[in-house]
């Protein structure tokens, strides 16, 4: 079981790293959502760095793959049903964020086998909104996951209740923001609001999942004398 501690941890720090540094210091800072010719621009100009985000992505994606499988061992004990429900979410999420990684990987070649970037400033204007549009339905999904984790840890009797309670403030900060983005019309104007809720929540509650599962990962102490972490 202390292997699953492990692997739970590290998969999703190395989720945090990945997806922090392909969404924050690659995309966000190549892409100006209301000029699109500067963005076909600076991707053109700096394609070695969309590259690593592409690939920070992709081990994003398949570190939250490898999560399914090792949180679905670590809570099925608690509720089988629930805990196939919360991966079935989680592997929803996955699976469109894998169609919405298809969106840039066409971008990223449309750029660079394009003689003309004006010719194709509004394509790739379409692709971004695309990846965008599809990652934001599959984070209504992981918002639902993260719901049904949050209520398998506080019915667990080895997981603290306090991570419980924070993993349901960041599934709200997901679900809010997204449902928000795919509604609202004027969702730009109010979105530093949504997504400072879901840095906020969203990471202080899944860090602190992280940080558990690191510490009882590699901790001396033995977590399988508690019976819901038997198989």
């Amino acid at each position: 079981m202390r292997q699953i501690l492990r692997i739970s941890g590290i998969a999703y720090l190395l989720i945090f790293i990945a997806g922090f540094y392909a969404n924050f210091a690659v995309l966000e800072r190549l892409v100006d959502i209301s000029n699109p010719l500067n963005t076909t621009l600076n991707i053109f100009n700096n394609t070695v760095q969309f590259e690593y985000g592409l690939l920070g992505f992709l081990v994003m994606l398949l570190f939250d793959i490898l999560l399914i499988w090792s949180l679905f061992l670590l809570t099925k004990s608690i509720n089988n049903v629930l805990s196939y429900l919360a991966s079935l979410f989680r592997l929803l999420h996955a699976t469109l964020f894998s169609y919405a990684l298809l969106k840039l990987w066409k971008l990223y070649n449309l750029i660079v086998r394009s003689s003309t970037l004006e010719s194709i400033q509004n394509r790739v204007m379409e692709l971004i909104l695309d990846f965008n549009t599809i990652w934001t339905i599959g984070l209504v999904c992981f918002g639902m996951h993260l719901i049904l984790l949050s209520y398998l840890i506080m019915r667990s009797n080895y997981i603290p209740k306090i991570i419980g309670y924070l993993m349901v403030l960041a599934a709200l900060g997901y679900l809010i923001d997204s449902i928000a983005k795919l509604t609202l019309t004027n969702y730009n104007e109010y979105s530093i609001y949504f997504e400072s809720g879901v840095i906020l929540f969203g990471v202080t509650g899944e860090l602190s999942l992280t940080i558990w599962l690191l510490i009882k990962g590699f901790s001396p102490r033995n977590v399988n004398r508690h019976k819901n972490l038997s198989f």
